[in-house]
């Protein structure tokens, strides 16, 4: 299930990284780059910090193929992309939920503790989109719309409270994934957000 929820997700990021970078006015060398960084830079960064090779996307040639087609696929097709922006939230959301449950288990398998395992999920979960942001110039949406990179922690700790208590990994990995979809969903029908920090200094 995560497998085909993954190839799913990939490809949505590829896209939305794609039209980043359509928004930044990039050539399509920018935009086959910012659409790969998107889609797989998450995996990259994890298996980096963890020690954890050959990288995942270096064994599947595939994927890149994938990610870089949709992201040039985009360039032929973004005017009529605002008509599937609901489909696209609901995909990114499936998408952080799958990816923070990969990158749980890749740690897990790899025996690191705890703490660990949720920054593992975290990273894989959301610094495909830090990256793109900061190569686009612009403050990461995860820090400043609604829900995002708490979802991925709530996702990685329920999985790992269920893994504690021995819940069969299929039931466990369906839970999970329901969670997170679900409260993802939530927070942007509702509008939640964390309490913001503005801070200006005043000089006297």
């Amino acid at each position: 299930m995560l497998t085909t929820i993954y190839l799913i997700a990939i490809t949505a990021e590829a896209m939305s990284g794609a039209l980043a970078a359509g928004r930044r006015s990039m050539d399509i060398f920018g935009v086959a780059v910012i659409a790969f960084v998107t889609a797989l830079g998450g995996g990259t960064i994890r298996d980096m910090i963890l020690g954890h090779f050959p990288i995942g996307w270096t064994q599947h040639p595939e994927y890149v193929y994938l990610v870089i087609s949709a992201g040039l696929l985009t360039t032929l097709v973004a005017r009529y992309m605002h008509h599937l922006k609901t489909v696209f939230l609901v995909l990114d959301a499936m998408g952080l939920i799958a990816f923070s449950l990969i990158g749980c288990g890749v740690a897990l398998e790899m025996g690191y503790a705890t703490p660990v395992v949720i920054m593992s999920g975290m990273i894989t979960g959301i610094f495909g989109g830090i990256l793109r942001d900061v190569l686009c110039n612009q403050v990461p949406v995860v820090f400043r719309h609604e829900l995002y990179a708490s979802v991925s922690l709530a996702v990685c700790a329920l999985y790992l409270a269920l893994h504690h208590f021995a819940v069969p990994e299929q039931i466990n990995i369906a839970a999970s994934f329901a969670a997170g979809l679900t409260l993802r969903l939530l927070a942007i029908w509702r509008g939640w957000r964390l309490p913001t920090f503005s801070y200006r200094e005043r000089w006297e």
